[in-house]
């Protein structure tokens, strides 16, 4: 199924436009909102986005040919659609990979602590409020009250 490319909308007093720069060619895997060439009018440059994903399949105006509003541009091919779900795929089996890397990482906790000032460390029996590293440290005039 293709997709057609065509001018949008430029703004209230435009009504056409020159075809600048094709940021890509024919056969060219394309990714939806991607930048694919650029407008230009008398008041501003506009680059047009991808309106889907594929390949691009023809460019129907060439750089500098002057095109209306609603002018076909090029069309993309779906078949370049298929290529993305399954880079989408290797991009969640990535994480699954990475996860052994962050157990790996998991050791070097106790030393970070142990490098940590003692008046930072928490004790041992930390969720207890009876612990005798926190009652030695109140004074004795607070403690007894």
């Amino acid at each position: 199924m293709a997709t057609e490319i065509r001018v949008p909308t430029l703004g209230e007093s435009v009504s056409e436009a020159t075809v600048g720069t094709w940021f890509k060619k024919v056969g060219d895997t394309i990714k939806a909102d991607e930048p694919l060439l650029e407008l230009e009018t008398d008041k501003v440059t506009i680059e047009v986005p991808a309106p889907a994903a594929g390949v691009l399949s023809e460019i129907v105006a060439a750089a500098g040919e002057t095109v209306g509003l609603g002018a076909l541009l090029g069309n993309i091919s779906g078949s370049g659609a298929a290529a993305a779900p399954a880079a989408a795929e290797k991009k969640v089996a990535e994480p699954a990979a990475a996860a052994p890397a962050a157990a790996a990482a998991t050791p070097a906790a106790p030393i970070v602590a142990s490098a940590m000032p003692a008046a930072l460390r928490l004790p041992k029996c930390w969720p207890r409020t009876t612990c005798r590293p926190i009652r030695s440290t109140v004074p004795a005039s607070v403690a007894r009250s």
